[in-house]
């Protein structure tokens, strides 16, 4: 596909692949042997959770489900029970649900095209094109928050990048990205990196950064974030944490569990706790007994 060129961009494409082969993290994930499968789970677990709680859940469900077929074969619940405490435990349920349609679709393998990504159950845009260049080394820009954060401030000299992704967006990060499919793949895991570990958030280690000279956003005298506001994401009191506690509860039981026990978990504000338990029911999470007791599926 041809790209318009952005400034120098071999000379950006070096410093950023010179860095990241000196800085990079020795992930288990970024293994040279590491499986499709493995990226595959990887890049689901790793969406809004950070790397330090990733990897040894990560380790546990390659050791328990090597392959697509093994986890495809154990019922929902024990997905749920084993993601533990990573968050947002529908990506669980969908990793499952993956896994199935991968026994049932490609023969047990993880699919090798963004067209057959993109129809696993829950694999949005980024998840399918991070499996595709991670994988299988096809040419596709991978963008993430930190790459969009690098992107924003180094290229178009913003603070920050939008809210959510957007058009111009995604065609910046496929101008920038490099024309042979293996430099690519390195490119989309550099920018990521130089995210993650340099051009972060809220404290950025600028003397750090490759792209120091030519970054916009610093040589424009790294001017405050001006663009749409982005909300916050609290945590007590949230339904969030009280499905968290439901969960917690179920998981840690071999056996069903009675309504009371559920109950006990956050007397505060028992509409909330129903409300809650109500929409893990909904999102399948929870199976409600007949005898009124409650499990996973």
């Amino acid at each position: 596909m041809p790209r318009r060129a952005h400034g120098d961009l071999p000379d950006l494409h070096a410093r950023v692949l010179d860095w990241y082969a000196v800085h990079s993290r020795d992930l288990p994930w970024r293994a040279p042997d590491a499986s499709p499968w493995a990226v595959f789970v990887s890049e689901v677990m790793l969406q809004q959770t950070p790397v330090a709680r990733v990897e040894p859940v990560w380790r546990e469900w390659l050791t328990r489900w090597p392959e697509p077929a093994a986890l495809a074969a154990e019922s929902p619940g024990e997905a749920v029970r084993a993601w533990g405490r990573l968050g947002y435990p529908r990506r669980a349920l969908r990793l499952h649900q993956a896994a199935r349609a991968m026994v049932e679709r490609h023969g047990g393998q993880v699919p090798d095209t963004l067209e057959e990504l993109r129809a696993l159950p829950g694999v949005g845009d980024y998840t399918a094109a991070a499996v595709a260049s991670f994988a299988f080394g096809l040419q596709c820009a991978v963008v993430d928050t930190n790459v969009r954060r690098v992107h924003a401030r180094a290229v178009a000299g913003s603070g920050e990048a939008a809210p959510s992704l957007n058009r111009a967006e995604r065609e910046l990060a496929d101008r920038l990205l490099p024309d042979d499919a293996e430099t690519a793949r390195r490119w989309n895991v550099g920018v990521m990196e130089l995210g993650a570990l340099v051009c972060t958030a809220r404290s950025p280690r600028c003397a750090d950064c490759p792209l120091l000279d030519r970054c916009g956003w610093h040589l424009a005298g790294r001017p405050a974030y001006t663009g749409p506001a982005k909300r916050g994401q609290r945590w007590a009191g949230t339904d969030r944490q009280v499905r968290g506690r439901l969960l917690a509860v179920l998981r840690d039981s071999a056996e069903p569990v009675p309504a009371e026990r559920l109950h006990e978990v956050w007397t505060t504000d028992p509409v909330q706790r129903e409300r809650c338990l109500d929409g893990l029911v909904a999102d399948g999470l929870v199976d409600p007994l007949e005898d009124g007791r409650y499990a996973l599926p």
